[in-house]
């Protein structure tokens, strides 16, 4: 395995987060020019994002393979998979596309098969598998499909006819149930009908454990996951042996496996409430507990330890359950990793990277210069476990009391309120911020965050842009920008009109667009301003927020170029 010591870091930068490497010694290796960056893999090469777009890069910094794709993936098995405008492709370490035919999904590469899937020309959707060098080893002809394991892999052909296959598509066996779900250590899960309980079977087809319970996962380390709750809301998860005997019994609102024979066994932090989530025991795979309930989340092992995390501090336990004190404690939610030579905290959405020694080796900056007079400091609010806020606040203005009512104004808009420390919120909140843009005396802020109902299917994203003038403290309105003689709402309205109209924003809902408001969303730049709707607005909630660039150059006639506001950055 080779040693690749490059850690990946983010920093609050005037251009906004950005991500480069540092090496042993502390120091940056890799610039901080990325928007994203992932840790490097054995080959020496790492995923990164350039605006909103995807390429690798060496160890020197070097692109591999241009900033070009909607997303890669990890590589696996020497190939990664590349995807560009709903279409994926296959690449190797040097960046060289094999594939040559189009595929709506290309899944990660397992016993030198990976998953492929697209329409046929009757408009009907098929699973295969592609080799190594991009060729459809196994044609496109599955309803489903699933990994290789051990040389094999589940799929399905037709309603109640799945089989298992070989690396060629050779069948092994076939199955005529309802549902046969992938291999784990020589045992599948299965479903004899629709609404039926789960049972495993072995390659053979024969029934090893019958039919009865809800949901179970695949075996792994000679052990199953497996519930017998009656309904969506209530879990009874329990540990099964390859006999169906309970290791663990089911009453439990969730077991994960740990790995190196250890679980996670979860009781419900609101037995009325389940679904907000579990206090977690560490026990054996043989079913005897090693602590109590006292854990909110766990990874896995790896070399006899894990991290885990309390409503405090993240840190290791050892295979007893018990804390390593000789290790770093960090104060926070999140997880600890060996990476190379040092331990990274990922902790509170914020890194931190120790030496093995329990020192601190690096931290993200809280102090954003934005020259020689101004910067922005980075503060933290978390009164509660499930409420955490990293607001600005502005330094260096000469009138303190104006600078004083400008970081008020900043908390208020962050959300820095009265929560109860000691409250079970039905919901978690977080808030951040980074900078959109600063010239002259002008700084935009943006304050983004996320505000999540336990158990929904999803949250909402919050996103505001303050404009603020450094000099008198004046936050700017959209109006601001405006002649007062001009009707900016209706200008602005028929540019991002004719926009939707001729297809630039497809996502918009047919004949949602009304036209903006007076004090609608937005935010400027250097050469342009940008208008954004919330989300469900005027288009679904995976468009996030359906922004409008419009150029000064459109809209001169109606900006007053003698306003405060556009002298603040002209």
């Amino acid at each position: 395995m080779r040693a690749i010591n490059l850690y990946p870091v983010k920093i609050k930068t005037l251009a906004g987060n950005k991500w480069g490497f540092i090496n042993n010694r502390g120091n940056f290796a890799i610039s901080p020019n990325f928007d994203y960056a992932e840790d490097f893999q054995d080959n020496g090469l790492a995923v990164v994002s350039v605006n909103n777009s995807f390429g690798i890069i060496n160890t020197t910094g070097n692109f591999v393979v241009l900033p070009k794709y909607n997303y890669i993936n990890q590589f696996s098995e020497g190939r990664a998979v590349a995807s560009y405008n709903g279409e994926y492709k296959l690449i190797d370490e040097n960046g060289s596309i094999l594939n040559t035919k189009k595929y709506d999904y290309v899944g990660n590469f397992k016993n030198g098969r990976a998953i492929a899937s697209a329409f046929d020309e009757k408009g009907k959707y098929f699973y295969g598998y592609l080799d190594r060098d991009g060729k459809e080893a196994i044609p496109l002809k599955y309803e489903s499909a699933s990994d290789f394991v051990e040389g094999k892999a589940v799929v399905k052909i037709k309603d109640e006819d799945y089989a298992l296959i070989g690396p060629n598509g050779e069948v092994f066996n076939s199955y005529k149930y309802y549902l046969v779900g992938s291999l784990g250590e020589g045992l599948l899960v299965f479903q004899e009908k629709m609404d039926g309980k789960f049972g495993y079977i072995d390659e053979k087809g024969r029934v090893i454990i019958k039919p009865q319970f809800n949901m179970a996962q695949p075996f792994s380390q000679g052990r199953a996951i497996v519930n017998t709750g009656s309904d969506s809301i209530v879990s009874k998860y329990g540990l099964i042996d390859k006999a169906g005997n309970y290791k663990i019994k089911p009453e439990y609102n969730d077991i994960i496996l740990m790995g190196e024979n250890r679980a996670a066994v979860g009781i419900a932090i609101e037995k009325e409430n389940p679904c907000i989530g579990s206090l977690y025991a560490i026990a054996d795979t043989e079913g005897d507990f090693l602590t109590n309930f006292i854990y909110l989340g766990v990874s896995s092992y790896n070399n006899r330890l894990a991290s885990a995390y309390d409503s405090k501090n993240t840190f290791f336990i050892d295979k007893r359950g018990r804390l390593v004190r000789s290790l770093p404690i960090v104060r926070g939610n999140g997880s600890l990793a060996f990476i190379g030579k040092l331990i990274r905290a990922i902790v509170d959405n914020r890194f931190t990277y120790f030496d093995m020694n329990g020192r601190i080796f690096y931290r993200q900056n809280i102090i954003i210069p934005l020259n020689y007079m101004y910067r922005v400091r980075e503060e933290e609010y978390k009164p509660n476990k499930n409420y955490i806020i990293y607001y600005p606040q502005v330094e260096g203005m000469k009138n303190l009391v104006l600078e004083n009512s400008v970081n008020e104004r900043l908390k208020q808009l962050s959300q820095v309120k009265q929560v109860d420390p000691n409250a079970q919120l039905d919901y978690s909140y977080g808030r951040d911020f980074s900078i959109e843009f600063f010239k002259k005396k002008l700084l935009v802020l943006e304050l983004d965050g996320y505000r999540y109902p336990l158990c929904a299917a999803h949250g909402m994203p919050i996103k505001i842009y303050s404009h603020i003038d450094l000099v008198t403290g004046r936050f700017y309105e959209l109006k601001d920008l405006f002649k007062v003689s001009r009707n900016y709402v209706q200008v602005l309205s028929d540019i991002i009109g004719e926009q939707i109209k001729k297809a630039q924003h497809l996502y918009v809902f047919s004949g949602s667009y009304k036209g903006i408001k007076k004090d609608q969303p937005f935010y400027v730049d250097e050469n342009a301003l940008y208008i954004y709707f919330e989300p469900y607005e005027i288009a679904p909630y995976a468009a996030g927020f359906p922004t409008f660039k419009i150029p000064y150059r459109e809209i001169s006639n109606i900006i007053n170029v003698r306003g405060e506001f556009w002298r603040a950055f002209n």
